[in-house]
């Protein structure tokens, strides 16, 4: 046996999301770089760790094995980084957040300055929709998650950043007179969805149902990035926050429907779970979030809260 760390790391991102593709681009390698290195690392088992069908890359039961094994043995070269780090007087280790999808117009700007002041501290960062963001939580896998919908069946803690405001938007195609603008109006409007368990759906959901509203046309899109686009290209309107819609706004490309009982109002909550052992990465991130919110909103979302 002759692998490298390097490949351990490959391959666990493989088995992670289970397509080459998805691994490059998490991995910021090329395709040829990532398989090249599975190759390297399977020529070294006489089992085969993966397996294609049809199109599709699946883990075998002892690809699945070694990928724990891999966990392991760079989670314990992280360790020792950490420590060797700590001894040194700096402030290291691993903060993992998970994020809804909106929420990335909004954490950078809390991280940026914390990653900058302590430079061997790892961002371990998660994008996705809010069925998923909550499991990760629940299921230990975070140090904190940012949502603007509280989940019901955890017992959490929380910090409120800041306020989330939803609007209805759609291109110059869609102008109304100040007569039209009842929650009636969405009724006759071709509608755009985020996809099952997306938080921006809920609450839209929510609106439609204590209005009574009945869509009769309808389009299903798994990301905010999609619907902006479906919307800028005229395809109809939606109900979305107004935090991912800065640039297309003061370009023209979109524009604020001003329906009664808009814009809906929540608040983006940094939340984790009240049980949790914070490592003393995560401590020291609640407490600079604590001591920078009020400033962070201050100087870069002044055009979002007045």
């Amino acid at each position: 046996m002759n692998y490298t760390l390097h490949q351990l790391q490959v391959f666990l991102k493989i088995t992670q999301s289970k397509s080459i593709t998805r691994a490059s681009e998490e991995l910021h390698l090329s395709q040829p770089a990532v398989s090249i290195q599975l190759r390297n690392f399977q020529e070294q088992f006489d089992i085969p760790l993966t397996e294609i069908i049809g199109r599709q890359l699946y883990v075998t039961d002892f690809g699945h094995e070694i990928a724990a094994a891999a966990q392991t043995i760079i989670d314990e070269v992280q360790a020792i980084n950490y420590k060797t780090l700590a001894y040194k007087g700096l402030l290291s280790g691993r903060l993992k957040i998970s994020v809804v999808s909106t929420g990335k117009y909004v954490i950078p700007y809390f991280i940026s300055t914390f990653l900058k002041e302590n430079p061997a501290v790892e961002l371990a960062l998660d994008v996705t929709n809010k069925a998923k963001v909550v499991n990760s939580l629940q299921a230990n896998a975070v140090d904190f998650s940012l949502v603007s919908v509280l989940p019901t069946n955890l017992d959490i803690s929380k910090i409120e950043l800041m306020e989330n405001k939803l609007y209805l938007v759609g291109n110059q195609d869609f102008n109304f007179s100040p007569e039209e603008m009842e929650p009636s109006l969405v009724e006759k409007l071709p509608f755009i969805y985020r996809e099952q368990g997306s938080g921006t759906r809920l609450v839209m959901e929510k609106f439609l149902s204590e209005n009574k509203l009945k869509l009769t046309k309808k389009m299903e899109l798994a990301t905010n990035e999609a619907v902006k686009q479906a919307l800028i290209a005229g395809l109809g309107c939606s109900i979305m926050p107004l935090i991912g819609l800065k640039n297309e706004l003061i370009n023209g490309d979109l524009h604020i429907i001003p329906v009664k009982g808009l814009p809906i109002k929540s608040n983006w909550n940094l939340i984790w779970l009240k049980q949790k052992n914070h490592s003393p990465v995560a401590k020291a991130f609640k407490e600079y979030i604590l001591e920078n919110k009020d400033k962070i909103i201050q100087e870069k979302f002044s055009w979002f809260t007045d």
